[in-house]
């Protein structure tokens, strides 16, 4: 049984600073580099992205993989054209010559969802669109999704079947692989196509308000899986809420052997969200309350207080180096405070040539939006950024942020690094002498990722909001080409396309 494998990931947000380019995919920062096809197997061995778990579980059944190369880059603004016409072309090249050594037996596909290209909205259902016109109708595709992908009727009408991850931090990328790998061969062993609904939510959930790890969320997925019982696939996606196109949004995907289980298990899932929309508002505090209340608990805490600076969230679409949480740890004297990863690849090197124990004086951050803030601190370590990720979700990841530096203003301390990540793993600290359990106060740019690793170490997590691109509320931003009947919160009963937003 001859299986191809390969992979395109990119989170866009349609309104981020910064473009997408080539260069992003190949040095991606906390996951491997483009995998070009004849390296992909061992390049992608030990790591926990889907298409290793779906290597795993084909060749232990038998099967040949056939590598069409596989390739990541950090979320920010839509994917370049030539970025785009290069990675597709890669994928689509190795897809003929392997059709040209003899037939497929099926294609599994490992992408994110929520990419947006500079021609392509719906990216990934181009990719399929391309990879479908080159095997043709009867080859059986199985995707991977991750949960907050805009999952299109493209995509689903293009594959076979869709399986996104059920966690939110993305700790079952493996086994999710696995599964779709096994649901993979079980349609080719059947012959036949299962009867698949699809169905699209009518209001966009805020990332913040997307965590498996709380409600409304983790009740959602336990009645997913519920319902998934009787059937083959419940495909469940949250949205995106910061790609400006039709397919924007929630969006159900489900598989069975007849039309009318796949119908009511999409129906079910669909009615159990809408009974829940008013649980997706909130939780959220601007950087000045947040920060108070930081120190206040920490005062009196036995372990860390973790800050999320979730509007400059790098795994959204942030350049992970705005200086709005900083600064306000500055101002308030948070003693004890360290923030991570502040993207400076400038400010980097300048500790660097002056070297440990030296004071520097620069203006750090806020390249992306012109807002940088003038410091003065103690170089306290340096490293070359170089770690291998130990946490939930990454684990055995490979992660390289360039020249990485310690610098202390007053009581906080900030990580400057040379390329940007999530900060979701407490390597990020450790790789440079801080370990987070050890802190009064530690401040992550993401949203919800760093919750796997963080939360279990933490007195408290507070959710703030400082000035970035990855905003709390999507409602704020300037759409001008989603679905007519799409509500940008839940909870307002107000359309998109009754003049609320045009």
């Amino acid at each position: 049984m001859r299986i191809a494998v390969g992979g395109f990931l990119h989170e866009s947000h349609s309104f981020a600073p910064v473009a997408t380019m080539w260069p992003n995919f190949l040095q991606p920062g906390g996951l491997p580099p483009l995998q070009r096809p004849a390296v992909m197997i061992e390049g992608l061995r030990g790591t926990s992205v889907c298409a290793a778990g779906a290597i795993t579980e084909a060749t232990g059944k038998g099967a040949t993989i056939i590598p069409l190369g596989w390739t990541f880059a950090q979320p920010a603004g839509p994917v370049t054209r030539d970025a785009f016409e290069r990675i597709s072309a890669m994928i689509v090249h190795s897809l003929s010559e392997a059709l040209m050594e003899g037939p497929l037996d099926g294609i599994f596909l490992d992408l994110h969802g929520a990419m947006v290209s500079e021609d392509f909205p719906d990216a990934e259902g181009e990719v399929l669109r391309r990879v479908r016109a080159a095997a043709g109708r009867d080859v059986p595709i199985a995707i991977t999704l991750d949960p907050h992908a805009n999952m299109t009727r493209q995509m689903a009408e293009l594959s076979d079947v869709i399986v996104p991850y059920r966690t939110y931090p993305h700790v079952d990328m493996l086994a999710v692989g696995r599964r779709s790998m096994s649901l993979l061969l079980a349609r080719i062993a059947s012959g036949k196509p299962w009867a698949m609904e699809f169905r699209e939510l009518d209001f966009l959930i805020p990332i913040t308000s997307q965590c498996t790890m709380v409600e409304p969320m983790a009740g959602v997925m336990t009645k997913r899986a519920e319902l998934e019982q009787d059937i083959v696939e419940l495909a469940y996606c949250f949205g995106f809420p910061y790609a400006d196109f039709p397919g924007c949004g929630q969006a159900i995907a489900a598989y069975a052997e007849t039309k009318e289980a796949a119908s009511a298990a999409a129906d079910a899932l669909a009615k159990h969200i809408a009974g829940l929309e008013s649980a997706f508002i909130g939780g959220v505090q601007e950087a000045p309350e947040a920060v108070a209340e930081a120190i206040r608990v920490a005062a009196n805490a036995g372990k860390p207080v973790v800050i999320s600076d979730t509007q400059d969230n790098p795994g959204g679409g942030g350049h992970g180096d705005t200086t709005g949480l900083l600064a306000e740890l500055i101002r308030q004297d948070a003693q004890g405070a360290v923030i991570a990863p502040m993207n400076d690849a400038e400010a980097a090197a300048a500790c660097h040539a002056a070297g440990e124990g030296a004071t520097v004086s620069f203006a750090l951050g806020g390249k992306s939006n012109g807002a940088p803030l003038q410091v003065t601190g103690v170089v306290e370590r340096l490293a070359d950024g170089k770690f291998t990720l130990s946490g939930p979700m990454g684990k055995g990841n490979p992660a390289d942020l360039g020249l990485s530096a310690l610098l202390r203003i007053g009581g906080v301390r900030v990580v400057i690094v040379s390329r940007k990540m999530q900060a979701h793993d407490q390597e990020m600290f450790r790789h440079i002498g801080v370990e987070p359990s050890e802190q009064k106060i530690v401040a992550v740019k993401s949203s919800v990722h760093f919750r796997a690793h963080f939360q279990p170490i933490a007195e408290t997590v507070i959710v703030a909001a400082a000035p970035g691109p990855v905003v709390a509320d999507p409602a704020t931003l300037p759409f001008t080409a989603l679905r007519e009947d799409m509500r940008l919160r839940p909870g307002d009963n107000r359309r998109f396309g009754a003049g609320r937003a045009k």
